[in-house]
């Protein structure tokens, strides 16, 4: 195998538009992932609410529950690659899971009915059909847990630290994860609409396994960065005659079963998510500490410190699954020549301005550092704050000027999306790039993870934001949409003003951080 292997990179054009050929396969492989996961991020605020009948603030913390779990498992895929399997062997792991879990999501079952007895509202649920719910999400939860790490690793593994294609690429691949979010999204909010959850669901699995067939093709343009670092290692018996390798996928399904029972207790997530952060926080300072050269222990305490403006970032941006897509369904006049549009749909918006604006962004980058002008990666990520808070400000202006007191004109949704994406495209592929450049090569893959763990602590806080702005319902139905705008707009009017304060002063301390990266932008 690795001879082949050995052959095929020696045989193959080196570069595809100036890029490594394995690029390609990262793009397509994260597109189809990305595909099947928002595709299906788009339906579940509404398969909580309508299907399940839970309330908003139930829905709201079940889901943050979700999003958290998917970014601290990269934590775990990202060290057990890194030590043992490699990454190729991991991205394929992770593919499986990701395949059975959103095939699971497509079993239905019967909707839940709500009924009063004694004057109490009582929702009935089949208790069977919630718990292949719950697993499915367990399943998904350690399929991105093992895939989405390494395959930013991957993209990483294939630039050398100085290489200014290096923010190029990763945008490039950032571009390849908002197309298939972008199809996902629409695809699947359209069957939701016309044909019913299972089909959006559905469609979101036969994603993912094109994903899988993409990546198994072209794996070996990725040569040794993608191999484990000692293969006979893996095939050591270590435990009642089973190898190294055996074992860790055995262990990668047992934490499915973990994952499965605490998407029943959020609030246990919870805990988790802080337990975990503060945890990998102490393992990075105390290794800084004492495994670095004082010039890579500076660039890694900068590095985890920038990842502490993720919390903040996601713990907003990702009102977008939750209480914005409920927003949508709810306040916002979804009438474009004569059509009401789904609301899962406009969860495409954002992708949509992600794919049109990556290459311009790219481009803007190399031009200024060229130039001289790039600004600093402490600089790019004050910069997204801000324009992520202006984006809550228009939204909050847009509803002061509806004639409607229960409707919001469209554009100031896509608006918000517009600001939001800018602001994304200055942290998201510009953090991925500055991690796999600030970190020593050797733990590059658990450095992955704990910036995938910084966004889990975001989203977490997210469904304690989702559920301020949570209405009274019954049926799934809103009971007062006047009401339910105007408190969307107060948590989000508190939103933008924090994000923008903190933006700036984010910017002052940029000189400081940039003189502790030395020479890294």
């Amino acid at each position: 195998m690795d001879m082949t292997d050995d052959l095929s990179t020696a045989n193959a054009p080196k570069e595809f538009l100036g890029h490594p050929r394995g690029l390609v396969i990262c793009f397509l492989t994260e597109m189809w992932e990305r595909f099947s996961y928002y595709g299906m991020r788009a339906l579940l605020i509404f398969y909580l609410t309508q299907h399940f009948l839970f309330s908003d603030q139930s829905a709201s913390s079940i889901y943050a529950a979700y999003i958290s779990l998917v970014y601290i498992t990269p934590v775990i895929g990202g060290v057990v690659a890194d030590r043992y399997i490699g990454p190729v062997k991991a991205v394929i792991l992770g593919s499986i899971l990701l395949v059975a879990g959103h095939l699971g999501m497509a079993i239905e079952g019967s909707q839940a009915m709500e009924t009063i007895i004694d004057g109490k509202t009582i929702i009935q649920r089949d208790p069977f059909y919630l718990q292949v719910f719950y697993f499915s999400l367990g399943l998904i939860i350690m399929g991105v847990g093992f895939l989405k790490a390494n395959i930013s690793t991957l993209v990483g593994s294939m630039y050398e630290r100085e290489d200014p294609r290096r923010d190029g690429a990763f945008t490039l691949f950032y571009m390849g994860i908002n197309a298939g979010s972008f199809l996902g999204a629409i695809i699947c909010g359209l069957l939701l609409q016309y044909k019913g959850f299972s089909w959006g669901f559905g469609v979101a699995g036969i994603g993912m396994l094109f994903g899988l067939a993409i990546f198994i093709k072209g794996h070996h343009l990725f040569g040794p960065a993608g191999r484990p670092k000692d293969p006979m290692a893996l095939q050591q018996k270590v435990f009642l005659g089973i190898s190294r390798e055996m074992l860790i996928y055995i262990l990668a399904f047992v934490g499915v079963l973990v994952c499965w029972q605490l998407m029943q207790t959020p609030l246990l997530v919870g805990g988790l998510v802080g337990a975990t952060l503060i945890g990998m926080t102490l393992t990075v300072i105390v290794y800084a500490f004492t495994k670095c050269e004082p010039m890579d222990r500076n660039r890694m305490l900068v590095c985890l410190f920038l990842m502490s403006y993720q919390i903040i970032f996601w713990s907003l941006w990702e009102q977008t699954g939750s209480s914005l897509n409920l927003m949508a369904d709810r306040n916002v006049d979804r009438i474009v020549f004569g059509l009401e549009l789904p609301a899962a749909m406009f969860q495409s918006v954002n992708a949509f301005f992600i794919i049109t604006l990556a290459p311009v962004f790219s481009i803007i980058w190399i031009y200024l550092n060229r130039r001289g002008w790039e600004p600093s990666t402490p600089t790019k990520f004050a910069l997204a704050l801000m324009q992520l808070g202006l984006g809550f400000l228009f939204l909050v202006y847009g509803a002061s000027l509806a004639t409607d007191p229960t409707q919001i004109a469209l554009i100031w949704l896509i608006l918000l999306y517009l600001l939001h994406t800018t602001a994304e495209l200055c942290i998201s592929p510009v953090g991925l790039s500055m991690t796999t450049k600030l970190s020593v090569s050797n733990v590059v893959g658990m450095m992955m993870g704990c910036w995938f763990l910084a966004m889990a602590g975001g989203n977490y806080i997210s469904g304690t934001i989702a559920a301020m702005t949570g209405s009274d319902t019954v049926g799934g139905e809103v009971v007062d949409p006047a009401a339910a705008l105007a408190n969307y707009m107060d948590v989000y009017y508190t939103a933008g003003i924090y994000s923008i304060g903190i933006g700036i002063m984010a910017l002052f301390i940029s000189p400081v951080l940039r003189r502790f990266m030395h020479g890294i932008k």
